[in-house]
């Protein structure tokens, strides 16, 4: 039976991987700078993820939300202490899409209003309503575009606040750095008004948190950087280091009934042995320190490369923006420098989402590849 031939693949097939390296089954070595699209935050193959799995695999793997699952309690109040949203309530499911669209869904039943609000360049998944929020026609089919949602540019608080007035929006969805769209943010002004507006007229104000959270932007969650108070976050990407889990928090607020979200997968035993393991290595080698002192390291080779002409982006979700499409640079540094990397709908731009272990040493070697590169075109 073929495969249903949605991707376009790169002629690398990893076997393994250990830190921030994937090996082949050549055993060629590459350097990760990508994560798999952030989901790598503790290291491929970390020592004590890999022991939290094989420990709770052996004992337990799976049983339904029907039961008492402690690890769900363990990793709702590990994730209290480290993220600092004290009082928010946490609903566990498998993906980042899954995330946005029980996100979406509480904010309809909490409001009891249907239209959304989502700005231009932003993605926030595949399935039905979340990607009816996400800016890109080619993967919104006929029956998902039935949703009610409005896109408007980012920064325009003008536009946000004469549709928040109409009275029919149940929430505003962002992303703080967007992801796919290509690193663009907005002013704290803009983020902080929304907020403020949000709360006037009745709608939630959800934090798009699926790439950018869990230290990635040097802060626990990218909207931390800002004075805002978001009613839901939505998690995932980084949250498992590879296992598939995602979640949204949920402000104290907003009131649980029985029957008002449900999931066969989120919160398994599985999935939160995985995610308490991340969250506990994050903690004990303090790796949004890490973070921080990294991506200035990074910033600070990047603005000596003349073809480089704009850097964006916090943390360690980094985009280099370049005059020319990145396609055919990606493919050199896979094929010639051993090194991955990211795309976005900015053809021009390259992203970076290495493991938060990242040192020093591999953005040197990175920079020499990408030096080189740039020389042969």
């Amino acid at each position: 039976m073929p495969l249903f031939n949605v991707y376009p693949l790169y002629d690398v097939t990893p076997v393994s991987g250990k830190g921030v390296y994937v090996y082949d089954e050549k055993y060629t070595e590459y350097l990760d700078l990508y994560g798999g699209h952030a989901v790598i935050s503790i290291g491929h193959a970390h020592p004590k993820y890999v022991e939290a799995v094989r420990s709770q695999v052996e004992k337990l793997g799976f049983y339904s939300n029907a039961i008492q699952n402690p690890l769900q309690t363990q990793l709702a109040n590990k994730l209290e202490t480290l993220s600092g949203c004290k009082d928010y309530q946490l609903f566990l499911c498998n993906s980042g899409a899954e995330a946005n669209e029980n996100a979406l869904k509480l904010a309809s039943f909490k409001t009891e209003k249907s239209r959304v609000i989502a700005f231009k360049n932003g993605f926030h998944g595949r399935t039905s309503a979340a990607v009816a929020a996400t800016d890109n026609k080619n993967i919104i089919a006929p029956i998902n575009a039935q949703q009610k949602v409005t896109i408007l540019d980012l920064n325009d608080i003008d536009a946000v606040k004469t549709e928040l007035e109409k009275g029919d929006v149940c929430a505003v969805i962002v992303e703080f750095i967007q992801g796919v769209g290509g690193l663009d943010e907005a002013t704290a002004e803009f983020f902080e008004q929304v907020d403020v507006l949000c709360k006037i007229n009745n709608t939630l104000f959800i934090a798009d948190e699926v790439q950018s959270g869990y230290g990635r932007s040097g802060k626990f969650f990218a909207f931390q950087h800002y004075n805002v108070t978001p009613d839901i976050i939505s998690i995932a990407k980084g949250m498992g280091n590879g296992f598939p889990i995602g979640g949204i928090l949920i402000h104290p607020s907003i009131e649980a009934k029985f029957g008002m979200l449900g999931t066969t997968f989120g919160g398994n035993h599985l999935a939160c042995a995985a995610g308490l393991s991340v969250l506990e290595v994050i903690e004990e080698q303090e790796l949004i320190n890490n973070v921080n002192e990294i991506s200035c390291y990074f910033l600070k080779l990047a603005k000596t490369i003349p073809q480089i002409k704009k850097i964006k982006g916090k943390g360690l979700m980094l985009g280099l923006e370049f005059d020319f499409e990145v396609g055919e640079l990606r493919k050199k540094l896979i094929y010639d420098y051993q090194i991955f990397t990211g795309g976005a709908m900015n053809k021009k731009l390259l992203r970076i989402l290495p493991p938060l272990t990242v040192k020093k040493d591999h953005i040197n070697q990175f920079f020499e590849a990408l030096v080189d590169a740039l020389d042969e075109n």
